[in-house]
């Protein structure tokens, strides 16, 4: 039996997005696969979604919506103490996506600062057969909280401004923020721009239009709609709406596709299923 749960929803706004209930679309096929951390849909290449483990080798692997495995990419130069969430956004080159990946978590909030990696997305197709590739130009964004060490498990990049957020997990989860350009030479302070109105926040994503922002718990997941011209952390001052989830073994994963029209979940441990949860096109919003 498949538990589907809802966000208590703070908002009685008719403006919020409606999905319907998920459904499983694939399986993690890759037995190396077993800690699945962060999920992200790419732009760039049709059919295409990132993942990684939350430990071991730093690389990302790339897989199907179904969950056939399309490849493992290393990322030439970085260590995986602990990623806990990947994105898709823009960067440095213009029309050009970047793969980041967040080497943010910190179960005992001991580490000093915590790591960004970004590279320059690569080209996959959906029907190559598994690939074994390294990635070079691997940049790494180091971080310090402005108010000492934090376990985060969320990571986003507004496709705007380029910003880079971290949402914390913990009771009440905090948004945190680093401003483009990012440096990757120097440490950047970040800045606490907000608060969710839970916490125990395991993953997150924005639309590719910049306008939603969905973050995830265990069992629960809620939707932020951004402000019209306003930085993306005034979402959440305002109140969110209640999104489907599915109950998952230890769901720490989630991710818009590629163009907006539905979201993506998935868990730790191995050969978990992959949920696709369909925007209600019926409905006026």
């Amino acid at each position: 039996m498949v538990l589907v749960l809802s966000a208590g929803c703070r908002s009685a706004s008719a403006d919020c997005p409606k999905f319907l209930a998920g459904h499983k679309v694939g399986t993690v096929q890759l037995v190396k696969i077993d800690g699945a951390s962060g999920l992200a849909a790419s732009r760039k290449n049709p059919g295409v979604l990132w993942t990684h483990n939350d430990y071991g080798p730093a690389c990302v692997y790339a897989m199907t919506a179904e969950g056939k495995h399309l490849g493992v990419y290393n990322l030439e130069g970085a260590k995986n103490r602990n990623w806990e969430d990947i994105a898709i956004g823009p960067g440095p080159e213009p029309n050009v996506d970047y793969i980041y990946a967040g080497e943010i978590g910190d179960n005992y909030s001991r580490c000093k600062s915590i790591k960004i990696y970004r590279v320059p997305e690569p080209k996959v197709d959906a029907n190559q057969a598994p690939a074994n590739v390294t990635l070079t130009n691997v940049e790494t964004i180091e971080l310090v909280y402005p108010d000492g060490p934090r376990d985060a498990e969320t990571l986003i990049v507004d496709p705007l401004t380029k910003d880079l957020y971290i949402i914390s997990k913990e009771g009440t989860s905090k948004v945190y923020r680093a401003a483009y350009p990012q440096s990757t030479t120097d440490k950047t302070v970040l800045e606490e721009v907000a608060k969710l109105h839970w916490g125990m926040a395991t993953a997150g994503d924005i639309s590719p239009d910049g306008r939603e922002i969905i973050v995830r718990g265990y069992f629960a997941a809620s939707l932020w709609l951004r402000p019209k011209d306003e930085p993306m952390w005034k979402a959440f001052e305002n109140s969110e709406c209640s999104i489907p989830i599915i109950l998952e073994q230890q769901g720490e994963a989630i991710c818009f596709d590629a163009n907006g029209a539905g979201y993506y979940t998935t868990s730790e441990h191995r050969h978990q299923p992959i949920y696709y949860f369909p925007r209600d096109t019926k409905s006026k919003n």
